[in-house]
């Protein structure tokens, strides 16, 4: 796999993660104490709302992953593990793009 192609996926996955940040904030909204949807279902509600404000955070580090490696691309340091050095497999990257650590650190 060329550069080129390793470039493309990680920008899709930027593109992908950047929807899914928008649907999480759409969906993070808070609820309306006078919305009249019963006691038990605001609870759920706002439990709903903390799990998605999790996934969001998330999202959000998985972006700032992304696009550290995307501004690697190039340089001696795209492929690199960023603690110990070592080289991180075609595999993973293409697997998990925002990898920025070999199998070994990130354990």
């Amino acid at each position: 796999m060329n550069e080129q192609e390793i470039r493309e996926k990680i920008t899709a996955a930027i593109k992908k993660t950047e929807e899914l940040i928008i649907d999480y904030k759409d969906m993070t909204q808070p609820v309306s104490p006078d919305n009249a949807i019963g006691r038990v279902s605001r609870m759920d509600a706002i439990n709903n709302n903390a799990v998605t404000a999790a996934s969001l955070r998330q999202a959000e580090e998985k972006l700032k992953a992304l696009r550290r490696v995307e501004q690697q691309i190039g340089t001696d340091k795209f492929g690199k593990c960023m603690k110990c050095g070592a080289e991180i497999p075609v595999g993973r990257i293409l697997f998990r793009p925002e990898s920025l650590l070999c199998m070994r650190c990130a354990r």
